[in-house]
């Protein structure tokens, strides 16, 4: 026993570069990212059922209203969809079944870091354009607040919009753009820059207040911002980096971080 232990204290560490690589694997997993987003995903819900006059966010609403069409209008079918797509992922991929502390914290940090490079982005495309107004939020505006300066309603509405636009855009249409154009016959990294670029509008678009017409087809929208090109592009260069963040951090990182971001331009 007196050996081993010695043995053991001998041990050297895993290196530093070892660690990081390990961190950079694991938290992309789609298990872990379930398990990160999951503690956002109960307060927004919940927070839904404290303050019902709080209207959902955007991309919330699109998602129920496409269930609903399909016969579907069970309240918590959306958020239980959320956590079985992650689930379903991650048995595909065979990885183990584990949720490791120091990664969560290392997500956490993550997150945060890149949603405060974001806000610097936006400052500094608002000093090139000259744009007087304020920043604008990566999500949809549609939150009703109920009175001035509730900050925990606010932010746990931006919750809402990272898992769900998140979802939308990225897990969703971002995924199904690159699968469709690979089937193409499309490299796979042309199909990820396509994919990037038109998800990326569509993000953007989707914030505005919209009047289309393509034949006798017609898309009107009596909910989000007046349309504005230094938002729109900003929005469309937010997406691009979500976009990003997705593909090369996965989804738990890319949720928190589109969310810290929402909540970081509140406190602005």
């Amino acid at each position: 026993m007196a050996a081993a232990k010695k043995a053991a204290e001998k041990k050297p560490g895993r290196p530093a570069a070892a660690l990081l690589a390990d961190y950079w694997r694991t938290s992309r997993r789609p298990f872990i990212c379930l398990a990160f987003v999951a503690p956002m995903l109960v307060a927004y819900e919940g927070g839904l059922l404290l303050w019902p006059q709080a209207m959902r966010n955007g991309a919330d609403v699109w998602l129920r209203a496409l269930l609903e069409y399909a016969g579907f209008s069970q309240y918590l079918l959306l958020p239980l969809l959320t956590c079985g797509i992650l689930l379903a992922w991650h048995h595909l991929r065979h990885d183990p079944w584990k949720v490791q502390g120091h990664v969560l914290y290392g997500m956490l940090v993550e997150s945060m870091t890149l949603g405060f490079l974001l806000v610097v982005g936006a400052q500094l495309q608002r000093s090139l354009l000259n744009e007087l107004a304020s920043l604008p939020a990566a999500s949809s505006t549609t939150c009703a607040i109920l009175e001035e300066g509730a900050f925990l309603v606010r932010a746990m509405a931006f919750l809402g919009a990272g898992i769900y636009e998140e979802l939308l855009f990225r897990l969703i249409l971002l995924s199904l753009l690159v699968a469709g154009l690979c089937q193409c016959g499309i490299s796979r990294q042309a199909s990820c820059l396509t994919a990037v670029a038109l998800s990326s509008l569509v993000f953007a678009a989707a914030h505005y207040q919209l009047d289309l017409h393509f034949g006798s087809w017609h898309l009107a929208t009596s909910v989000g911002d007046t349309f504005q090109w230094p938002s729109f592009l900003f929005r469309c260069s937010a997406g691009v980096f979500f976009s990003l963040v997705f593909l090369y951090r996965g989804f738990g990182i890319a949720v928190g971080a589109h969310a810290l971001y929402d909540i970081l331009v509140s406190l602005l």
